[in-house]
């Protein structure tokens, strides 16, 4: 027998236990389906429903336009045993079992794929008519808010917010949005870049507030830090998330210093036989030169299909993608595609004053990174050449007539 056939052979009597029933973790027992393995899989959520996308719910959900936004995957099909409503409690990694509510499951291979939980404004909790949304339950309780028209503070502008706002204001409601920083964005893009979106909340009748900081919420009302009251009948708090660990305390998996679990480059923990993969794991990118945590849809859908194939062992599957994603806002589809903290330069295709334009960020003549405003081509082209790694002009680039794919030097 060829160890390639005695590894397949020992796989498919293998159990995988995969831990979050998000894109990451469907995707996951997905993709050792289609790759072939036989063995047992068994997908654990913690939410009772039927496993969905979440893309829609700051979208279509929310504003009742779909009653949901269910996976279209025939688990029974496919042999994916669903465990929902059951949360994980812990792993014990020496015994390879994962403690849930239901009690312990054994596992030969886990898969841990959790994503992440938002950040709650401190001194909200259990404050009526304070919202998050991140999950189908939270668009729920939206929807009737919105259907009321109510006058809704938004905390936090960035990619979460600017969306619930689009929608609240789609739906006919009052939107103030507030943030401490000087910009939306702030945490995500560079200052010049991201001071030309200040100007879309206006555009859609949206009133931003920035170096605003939020004393506390009362009923009706949110009270900024000088003194001023904004009228409020509904509260959405999105300032962030968090990677969803907590329940790893004393499983001996190592977390990196966002709460993350530190995964390698194949998406292996430091325990044995443990895989992490989308929102709940950073890996290191050798494109880069750094660890990537990456809060994002298409990290999500792109990670299972390297943990899938180094579950089945038959190839060294190596995960260093170049990251995606892409928002809906304020009447503009904004895309991204690659990371550009160790760009030295950047090179503007466009009026950003204008309905769509990009820019580009450089390093060593080599594009890393691409915000595209209404402008699909560039991202679709710059997503390709930023994984060939080209040298580009950087004049050429600048001129937004001319193909991203025209302007390389190479």
């Amino acid at each position: 027998m060829s160890e390639q056939t005695q590894r397949r052979s020992t796989s498919q009597t293998r159990r995988v236990v995969v831990v979050g029933a998000g894109m990451a973790g469907v995707q996951t027992a997905v993709a050792l389906r289609e790759q072939g393995f036989t063995g047992t899989v068994t997908l654990i959520g913690a939410e009772p429903h039927q496993p969905y996308d979440r893309p829609p719910l700051s979208k279509a959900v929310l504003l009742g336009k779909s009653e949901g936004s269910a996976f279209e995957v025939d688990f029974g099909a496919l042999g994916i045993e669903l465990a929902l409503g059951r949360e994980a409690l812990g792993v014990r990694t020496a015994d390879h079992e994962l403690d849930t509510e239901a009690g312990p499951v054994p596992y030969d291979v886990l898969v841990l794929a959790t994503g992440a939980e938002p950040i709650t404004l401190p001194g909200t909790q259990g404050v009526p008519g304070v919202h998050l949304l991140r999950t189908l339950d939270d668009a729920e309780r939206l929807r009737p808010v919105l259907a009321r028209q109510h006058d809704i503070v938004v905390v936090g502008a960035g990619w979460i917010g600017a969306e619930f706002a689009t929608a609240a204001r789609e739906a006919g409601c009052a939107v103030t949005v507030v943030e401490a920083a000087d910009r939306p964005l702030a945490g995500a893009l560079p200052a010049e870049v991201a001071a030309p979106m200040a100007a879309w909340y206006a555009d859609s009748g949206t009133d931003l507030r920035t170096h605003a900081r939020v004393a506390g919420v009362e009923p009706g009302a949110v009270v900024l830090d000088d003194g001023s009251r904004l009228p409020a009948g509904a509260v959405v708090v999105g300032i962030g998330a968090r990677p969803a660990t907590g329940w790893l305390a004393g499983s001996g998996i190592e977390l990196g210093p966002h709460r993350e679990v530190l995964a390698d480059d194949r998406l292996r923990t430091t325990a044995p036989d443990v895989y992490a993969v989308g929102d709940c794991a950073s890996f290191p990118s050798g494109r880069y030169g750094e660890r990537l945590l990456v809060h994002h849809w298409d990290n999500a859908l792109q990670g299972p299909r390297t943990v899938a194939a180094n579950i089945l062992g038959e190839t060294d599957a190596v995960y260093d993608p170049v990251p995606y994603f892409w928002s809906e806002q304020f009447g503009r589809f904004v895309q991204y595609a690659g990371h550009h903290a160790a760009a030295d330069r950047l090179v503007w295709r466009g009026d950003p004053t204008g309905p769509s334009w990009s820019v580009c960020w450089l390093r060593e003549t080599r594009l890393v990174a691409l915000l595209a405003v209404g402008r699909p081509r560039d991202l679709a082209q710059g997503r390709r050449l930023i994984e060939a790694g080209r040298q580009m002009d950087p004049e050429a680039l600048s001129d937004p007539g001319k193909p991203l794919k025209n302007a390389t030097t190479t």
